[in-house]
């Protein structure tokens, strides 16, 4: 696959089908992780896969909790206004990863010692693009993290005197929609160039890369 492809098109994938996600992509996903940039190589970072059931259904009602705080909390504000329709679009997706949690074939847990992220979250985006390398469809949530931490890392056996912290979740999937370029606010509207506020002075009002160029 085209670097470009799998850059615009791996976007959050909640809907997904609930077979299983073959051994040899969830080496691929892993070996990819490991390969990606280290503080000083020192790869601080630990994950945990998740496919079985029983260990599932313990996750399930702690992240609809989660989900329900974020709403009532720092999301309170979008959840009331969310008329628009790219609003209403990630309400929904939101709840349907809570509403069916059990579901997803396969989740990734990822614990870190290094509370800047300068090192996991860069391997956990190499195994969500290894994921899309495959046709794998994905979604990174901290919430479990933020709400549920002590109970995240007790459901895993995670050694609490190591120093390790949850960092985030990865579910993994085959979407039931299609691929696309995700449709985001241009860069052109996000960017500057030496100066907070000033033009980025860059053509950048439509996406650089399209499926059909």
């Amino acid at each position: 696959m085209d670097i470009f492809e799998a850059l615009y098109t791996t976007r959050a994938m909640r809907r997904v089908k609930p077979d299983p996600v073959p051994d040899e992509v969830q080496r691929s996903i892993l070996d990819a992780a490991v390969r990606a940039p280290s503080a000083g190589n020192e790869q601080r970072y630990r994950f945990v896969l998740v496919d079985d059931q029983a260990v599932k259904e313990q996750f399930a009602p702690l992240y609809r909790d989660a989900l329900a705080r974020l709403f009532a909390g720092p999301y309170k504000e979008l959840a009331r206004t969310a008329g628009e329709m790219d609003g209403r679009r990630f309400l929904t997706s939101a709840r349907y990863l809570a509403d069916n949690f059990e579901t997803y074939p396969l989740l990734l847990f990822a614990f870190s010692t290094d509370t800047s992220g300068s090192s996991i979250f860069p391997a956990v985006w190499s195994a969500q693009l290894a994921a899309r390398a495959h046709g794998v469809g994905s979604t990174l949530t901290t919430v479990l993290g933020i709400y549920h931490p002590t109970a995240t890392m007790r459901i895993l056996g995670v050694p609490k005197p190591e120093g390790w912290r949850p960092s985030c979740m990865v579910t993994f999937g085959y979407p039931t929609g299609r691929w696309d370029v995700a449709v985001r606010r241009p860069a052109s509207q996000v960017s500057y160039r030496n100066r907070w506020g000033a033009g980025v002075g860059l053509d950048l009002d439509e996406p650089v890369w399209r499926p059909d160029a």
